[in-house]
């Protein structure tokens, strides 16, 4: 079988993908989770004029320097003054309270100088100033808040702001692990000879949620038909959108994946994509359920998920930027030629003093070393059958999670 193009297979992964259920949250439950619906402002923002500083609303007519004033009233936040800003007169006025009628101008405290009931203007007024105009920060009907947007902390504040106390948001997508091997054991334990400890699970699960879905730890399945078949189904009946697999991807008597997955009833768009790492990755298709194959050695698995699942798990939950940005660096060594297979190389990003970016690949490529992972901070991408490159040459890299 010819081995697939990366950007063929990722399009066959996203192929039909759409948006889950919409529900609807409290603000509380709403970090992080993904808008179905564009969000209106229900009010205006301040409603009325506000003062932006401790001082006296005063008319700019009347506050020239030198100029002596009766104080007439106070204004507190959500204590506005009943009357009006008269000749000669001027309200007291706190941060946040509303602007008298009349007035035009905050002088702040500090340019002032209190004396009974009346007060001395230091510095003269200026029209306008150190007032917030009714509707600065937004008025009603504004769309402030797009359908496909992942909420912030600040989309929150300003939610909660335009007075929504709910929010229509994507039901989170149900992303079930299984892993396969006799060989893996779990972490805490001694391994038997032969024997690893299992670690891609832990990257997986912590991938997925932090793109917001919900995992589903399916365990180890024994390298058994019978016992990896079994773990297909509990996906299916945990209701799961996406199954991974994780390991038994390639071709030896062992790897049973393919041939489970096949036996109940998943059509395979692909087996065996042009990428390194992770060549023997599959993807199919179980009714509503989409599965990704990942390759077991722990890079590759990490280096397809980030590639494959992530875009998928933004396209079910109706993110609007569903796939990595590249970005501009320069080489920070120089790189021989590459083949047909398209390299997501671990590399560190430093910046330069002048702003350059440069990639540097570490030191060994192996699909099994999860030290070099860790360190990287990119993946530094490289075409099939780019030519030899020195450094320097520009390049691009794909930013990895912080």
């Amino acid at each position: 079988m010819a081995l697939m193009p990366v950007s063929d297979a990722l399009a066959a992964v996203l192929a039909g993908v759409e948006p889950l259920a919409e529900q609807m949250v409290c603000l509380d439950e709403a970090y992080h989770r993904v808008l179905a619906r564009d969000v209106a402002a229900r009010r205006t923002q301040p409603p009325e004029a506000m003062s932006a500083m401790d001082g006296y609303a005063v008319r700019t007519a009347d506050a020239a320097n030198d100029s002596r004033l009766t104080v007439v009233g106070e204004v507190a936040a959500g204590r506005p003054f009943a009357g009006s800003v008269g000749p000669g007169e001027a309200v007291r006025i706190f941060t946040g309270g509303v602007v008298p009628d009349g007035a035009d101008a905050v002088v702040i405290q500090e340019d002032t100088a209190a004396d009974g009931k009346h007060v001395t203007i230091k510095e003269a007024a200026i029209f306008g100033r150190h007032i917030r105009p009714a509707g600065v920060d937004f008025r009603e009907g504004d769309v402030l808040l797009r359908k496909g947007t992942r909420l912030t902390e600040r989309d929150l504040a300003l939610a909660a702001g335009m007075n929504h106390p709910h929010l229509a948001v994507i039901r989170r997508p149900r992303v079930a692990v299984l892993a396969t091997g006799d060989e893996l054991v779990m972490p805490g334990t001694t391994p038997g000879r032969g024997q690893i400890v299992y670690s891609n699970g832990y990257a997986l699960h912590a991938l997925a949620r932090s793109e917001g879905a919900e995992t589903i730890d399916l365990g180890i399945a024994a390298d058994t038909l019978e016992a990896t078949s079994a773990g297909i189904r509990r996906a299916r009946e945990s209701g799961a959108d996406i199954l991974i697999t994780t390991g038994g991807a390639s071709v030896g008597d062992h790897d049973l994946v393919q041939q489970a997955l096949k036996g109940e009833g998943i059509a395979m768009a692909f087996w065996k994509i042009a990428i390194r790492p992770g060549k023997p990755m599959m993807h199919g298709r179980l009714g509503a359920m989409r599965v990704i194959g990942l390759p077991g050695n722990p890079v590759s698995s990490y280096v397809c998920a980030f590639l494959f699942m992530v875009p998928l798990i933004r396209a079910l939950s109706g993110r609007s930027a569903i796939h990595h940005q590249r970005e501009r660096a320069v080489l920070g060594r120089d790189l021989g030629a590459n083949d047909q297979r398209e390299d997501y190389l671990r590399a560190q990003l430093e910046v330069r003093d002048d702003g350059t970016r440069v990639a540097l690949p570490v030191s060994h490529q192996d699909s099994s070393l999860l030290a070099n992972l860790a360190a990287a901070q990119v993946l530094l991408v490289r075409a099939p059958f780019a030519p030899k490159a020195e450094a320097g040459t520009p390049c691009e890299v794909l930013r990895l999670p912080v």
